[in-house]
Order: C-alpha cells, then structure tokens, then sequence
C-alpha cells in the first residue's frame, strides 16, 4: 500500500466480491459512496448496488481525525470508518489498493478473483498541506487531463493542487472583463525548444485556456475528491503574455508579443494605481472560481532593471515613500494581500516576498531550499516547503545521458523519497508554522502529458509517502512496495520512469539540456537567497 499506513494488522481469509455484494453508508457519506461504486464497477463489471446493511459499509467516527481512517475487513464484511468525509474517501482509496491491480481498468476485466484480504489498518496524515505544484502556462494541459491528474493525486491522498495559471509564456485563465488576456495572451507563435540560451524554436504555435465553466467543472471534480485548488495568478513579474494583451500594464508600455522563450524575463508590471485596480479585478473573478482560502499572487524572479531606469517608476517611488525596488514589489504584494484579506483569503506567494515586509497572514512557498521556510517560521508566518533540491520534478531523474532535457541536479526516487518539510533548526513553535509541502512540476520541457507522467512518476509517490507518513520512513520498505504500485500505474496507463531509465520514446535525443551539480545549485542558490532576513 502506498502511502504506507501507520498500523496494518492482518487476519485471517478474505472478502470476496460478487454480484451479491453490496454497498452502505449515511446520507452525509453518498458523494464517497458513489465515488467507491465508480472506482470498482467498471473493472468487476458487479453492480455493488446501495442497501440498508451492506457487505461493505462506510460511516463515520467522531473520534477519529478529519483525515484519518480505520479500514476492517474481515470475511463476511469490510468497514471503512473516517473522522470525516475526507478520512472516509482515503480509506476508500485504501481499501481499493487491496484488490488486485487490474481493478483500475476501465472495463470488465475478466478471470479475475475481486478479493480483499481480511486486514485492519489504522491511518492518518502527519501534514494537512500535500500538495502538488502543476504549471500550465508554460505548456498547456487540455482539461480531461487535467481531470486525470486530479484522480492520480487522489490515489496517492494528495490534496492540494497548486494550480500555475499564468506566466511570460501564457495566460490560461478566462476573465470576463478583460477577454484579450485569453484572445490574446493564451497563444503564442513557437517554443523554445531546449534549455539552454541558444536553444532552437520550434516554429509551432501552441496555447489553450480554461473557460471559467472548465474551471467551476475542475474545482468541482477535485472537491469531490477532498483536493483543494490553489489558483496562481503571476505578479508583478513573470508576466509578458498579460503585457501582450495590455501593453499600458508594462513599465515602457510598448506592444509586446507573448513570450516565446524560457527563463527569466525583464519585463514586469509597472506600479501604477490602474495596474493595481487591473489585478485586484482578475483576483475578484478568480476568488468567485476558486473557494480556496488561499490565492498566489507569484511574487517569484521579478527583475528590477525596468523600474530602475525609468524616470516614472523613480516618481512613483517618491510619491510611495519607497525607498528601493524590493520596497516597491513589497508594496504591491501588499496592496494584493489587503485585497484578499478583505474579501476573507490568504495572499500565497514565493519566497522572493520575504524580501520586504509582509502583512501577518501571508503564506509562503518556499523554494529555493529551505533558507525561505526558516526566515517565514521564524517571523510568524505559515510556509508550504517545495525546496527544488529535493522536490522539483522537472529535474532530470540520474546522471544518464538519456533522460530527456536535463535540467539541475538529479533527483532520483530515493532522493525525494528523504524529504521532510520541516527544518531541523526550528524549534517546536516555529514548527508549526509549516503547514505541508508540495512537489513542482514545471512544463517548460513538458510538452505533453505523457510526459508530465514521465517527470512525476514514481518521484510523486515517494513525495505523497514522504507528506503523509511519519518522519521516520524506511526507504527499502518503500522500493520493496512500489513495484506492486507500479502495476497500478499501468492499469491506469501512466507512462512513468522505469527504474532502467527511460523508454525510447521517452527521449529526446539532440536536444540540449542544463544539467548542473549540487555544488553549483549549491552556490547559485546562495546568492538567490542573500536578501532574505531569517529573523
């Protein structure tokens, strides 16, 4: 079973499923209950159909955690019993790992005896925040995968997806009072093809966004699946395709076309009253998609050269009483935070914000190691740890010359496996400051979603184990267990790394990457993160 549960207790014989068995549960539990029907019809072809006093029954219990869950089976019947909801659904999810793998397939698949093993497991998670970062701006993912994702995330007791909306390369989110982000700022005419400065284009126009009615369908699935869907919208930097489609949002205010190339981009928003008033108003339509207590706003790789050198901008600075230009983004992240706080949200942004002060409710992202996690802890404020040495899942997977566009340092299975979003040098207090973490998966050499399948799995299920197990994990325990796990994978037709390495067609042979050492990550980072105050 994979997340590995805090207790497991075998007994004896075995629950078998056939055209007799049934399915119970209270009122309050008929969305997991259908979900559970969903999950086993199509592959056993049974009807397991509602009554009273099912042979497998699901309820609640008070006494249990909102997340934990008991699942019993024994030979005549199975009980899941959660402290909520959301406990109910997990043990769910456990209880269908029990069966053989072939159960998720999505037709009757024959021969095959549905038994669960007579077993009871007792769970629950040790971060409420297990997260997974998915950027679609740079590469756009069509919504049934999307959907698709969801369920994988699911499966392995995720429950927030980090959700990357906008950046240079692309604006995927519908908003009505501004349509030219998406007429416009949606598409752009080629990609970079490689990693490096003097990569090639591909000359192929690519884009997409969601309709704000695939968005509500989106948030919907996935709250029926206990995930939560954290919208970033990129500021004041990391936003050329919203320059495309208003110029007056930039700081020189010249047309720009959408951003074709990978990196960090010079041009960011300019800091004028009608910029401020232009994204306050995209947060409003996105607070009306997205119920999530908390909303990014970026924050992340804003250059300064721009403000800099313009005389407006220096005038603005003035009028402010700003000092410098890490004053002026902290002014901006602050104007957007007062504007979520207002409406009842949280301000979700990268660690680059801790580079000024923030407003006490703000939530970090902690990237660039763990230096960002200690300095937002210690000063009070609530941190999702997504450190890239040990999460970043667009990293290249070894040292083979054959992984697809290299990029940093290898991570393989083992390595995020290790993870711990806790640094060891907090105290207690400052501890429970942080929340969870996440894995990221960014697309800029993600074309597809089977290749998005390739850089997440199995790394995303090492990092699910790792968010909700205890710290102290057995990592050969883990390897003797995924290969079960894997069969799984298949039935669901993921195309995931083999430990081998990749498969032919998961190369990309002559396109060049930016694979670097943990020396020289090591050393960039440090520079990266100088202008963070960790007290």
């Amino acid at each position: 079973m994979i997340p590995r549960p805090l207790t497991w207790t075998p007994g004896t014989g075995e629950l078998v499923l056939d055209s007799g068995t049934t399915l119970a549960a209270p009122d309050e539990l008929s969305d997991v209950l259908a979900w559970l029907q969903g999950a086993l019809r199509p592959a056993t072809g049974l009807p397991l159909r509602q009554a009273g006093h099912g042979t497998i029954t699901l309820t609640l219990a008070d006494e249990l955690g909102a997340e934990a869950f008991e699942l019993e089976v024994r030979a005549e019947s199975a009980t899941v019993r959660g402290g909520g909801p959301a406990g109910v659904f997990y043990g769910c999810q456990a209880l269908v790992q029990l069966l053989p793998p072939q159960v998720y397939r999505r037709a009757p698949v024959p021969g095959v005896r549905w038994a669960l093993p007579a077993v009871r497991v007792y769970d629950a998670p040790r971060f409420g925040w297990r997260g997974v970062m998915l950027d679609v701006a740079r590469h756009f993912m069509p919504k049934h995968d999307v959907l698709r994702f969801i369920d994988l995330m699911a499966m392995h007791r995720l429950n927030t997806l980090h959700w990357h909306l906008t950046d240079d390369q692309g604006w995927r989110l519908e908003i009505l009072r501004y349509p030219r982000l998406t007429e416009v700022g949606a598409w752009r005419h080629e990609s970079q093809v490689g990693a490096v400065q003097e990569a090639p284009s591909d000359g192929r126009p690519h884009g997409g966004f969601y309709t704000q009615d695939d968005v509500r369908e989106i948030v919907a699935y996935a709250a029926q699946r206990f995930i939560t869907v954290v919208p970033e919208i990129e500021s004041p930097g990391h936003v050329q395709a919203a320059l495309a489609a208003y110029p007056q949002l930039g700081v020189s205010g010249r047309p720009l076309e959408v951003f074709t190339r990978w990196g960090i981009n010079p041009n960011v928003l300019n800091v004028e009253e009608s910029t401020v008033d232009f994204f306050t108003g995209v947060l409003d339509e996105v607070m009306q998609l997205f119920p999530s207590r908390w909303i990014g706003v970026g924050g992340d790789e804003c250059p300064k050269d721009q403000w800099r050198a313009d005389p407006r901008t220096r005038q603005r600075m003035a009028e402010l009483g700003v000092s410098d230009e890490a004053g002026l983004q902290a002014w901006f992240m602050r104007r957007l935070d007062d504007h979520l706080t207002a409406a009842g949200r949280r301000l979700f942004g990268w660690d680059e914000i801790l580079e000024g002060e923030l407003a006490p409710g703000a939530t970090i992202a902690s990237w660039r190691g763990m230096t960002g996690a200690v300095a937002a802890a210690r000063r009070g404020h609530d941190v999702v740890a997504c450190p890239d040495d040990q999460v970043y899942l667009d990293y290249r997977q070894s040292e083979s010359p054959d992984e697809p566009i290299p990029v940093a340092i290898p991570l393989s299975v083992e390595d995020v496996y290790a993870f711990d979003p806790v640094p060891p040098q907090l105290t207690p207090g400052e501890a429970r400051h942080i929340l969870g973490g996440q894995a990221n998966i960014w697309t800029e050499h993600a074309d597809s979603p089977r290749t998005v399948d390739y850089l997440a799995f199995p790394r995303l299920c090492a990092i699910a184990e790792a968010l909700w197990s205890p710290a102290e994990r057995d990592f050969s325990d883990f390897e003797r267990r995924l290969p079960a796990h894997l069969h799984r994978l298949d039935a669901l037709g993921v195309e995931y790394r083999h430990a081998d390495g990749p498969r032919p067609w998961q190369r990309r042979p002559g396109v060049p990457g930016r694979p670097v050492t943990r020396e020289q990550r090591a050393e960039h980072i440090a520079r990266l993160v100088a202008n963070i105050r960790t007290s």
